[in-house]
């Protein structure tokens, strides 16, 4: 079955990583994919020394059961960002589902180091390739969502709590994400358009393969690196759980929080393409039983919302 089968997606982002494989989940699902990035066939992205394009990504879409379509795009440039989805709306006129997976900062992380030994440049260069660009590419997508009030913006961050995450600017990257799902929901629920992060666990990139020096076929000899790579993840378990996501018809209940790809195997009952079931959190809580966290609950998005049913400026709080 094909849940997704005629909806129209955008990931950008979809080069490599979790966003090639959230691409492909949702051609597993039916729906044609608009894979953008910056790396090309004959034209890798500057800086990149990653073989992979948005072209490979579309073949794979493609493959897997959907439509992908390649669109060189840098999501930081506004000129391209407005040529995109001014082609979706010639194209297709609609657009259903957004996958803002822009990233790129884990060449400009420097673990290990405090913010004030480093080179500030790159973080903030991080918060520009990161934060910037979803908003832009949001901005841009929202016009093919707003008059029909329906659509999904999938944030992807890193967690799903609001613990440091051991690096100033990458901490600042992974939770403004979060809390630019909650905005844009809070901004957008009287569109009834759906806005949420979702955070994938260890993924098993391309590029933590490459480190581990191990393949798909052989990955659990990555253990001898790290021994928590047993519990990885393929790209695919997060997007199947965006798939999911995208297939559920009550998927605006729930809107402005962020879902991990564990809990919504969980809650979706899907599983990873190796027949796998990885659960994160399951994982670090049995092996090092002192490490614990809180991920966002009730309580906490509770403290994100004025209660006094008063307005402030043009917007409904709770």
């Amino acid at each position: 079955m094909q849940p997704l089968q005629g909806k129209i997606a955008v990931v950008a982002g979809a080069t490599r990583g979790a966003g090639r494989g959230i691409a492909c989940m949702l051609g597993e699902a039916g729906a044609t994919v608009y894979c953008t990035g910056r790396s090309t066939r004959g034209n890798l992205a500057s800086g990149s020394n990653r073989p992979e394009t948005i072209e490979e990504t579309a073949e794979m879409v493609t493959e897997k059961g959907g439509t992908g379509i390649p669109v060189r795009t840098d999501h930081s440039d506004e000129a391209q960002v407005a040529a995109l989805f001014e082609r979706i709306t010639k194209e297709q006129g609609r657009l259903d589902i957004l996958v803002n997976d822009v990233w790129g900062g884990d060449a400009l992380t420097q673990w290990g180091k405090s913010f004030w030994e480093e080179d500030l440049s790159n973080g903030f260069k991080m918060l520009q390739q990161a934060v910037h660009t979803h908003i832009l590419t949001s901005k841009y997508a929202l016009p093919l969502m707003l008059p029909v009030k329906k659509g999904l913006i999938v944030e992807i961050t890193d967690g799903d709590g609001f613990f440091y995450r051991g690096h100033l600017f990458y901490d600042l990257v992974k939770t403004s994400i979060i809390r630019l799902a909650f905005g844009m929901a809070e901004e957008l629920k009287e569109h009834h358009i759906t806005s949420v992060a979702v955070t994938p666990g260890f993924l098993r990139s391309e590029a933590m393969l490459e480190h581990f020096g191990v393949t798909e076929d052989n990955w659990q000899d990555g253990t001898k690196v790290d021994l928590n790579f047993i519990a990885s993840e393929t790209p695919y378990f997060v997007g199947r759980a965006v798939a999911a996501l995208a297939a559920d018809p009550e998927v605006f209940e729930k809107t402005g929080r962020v879902y991990s790809s564990w809990n919504l195997s969980d809650e979706y009952g899907f599983i990873d393409v190796d027949g796998n079931i990885p659960h994160w959190k399951n994982y670090v809580a049995k092996i090092i039983p002192d490490y614990k966290y809180k991920e966002c609950d009730d309580e906490f998005y509770s403290y994100w919302r004025f209660l006094s049913g008063k307005k402030i400026g043009s917007t409904a709080w709770e």
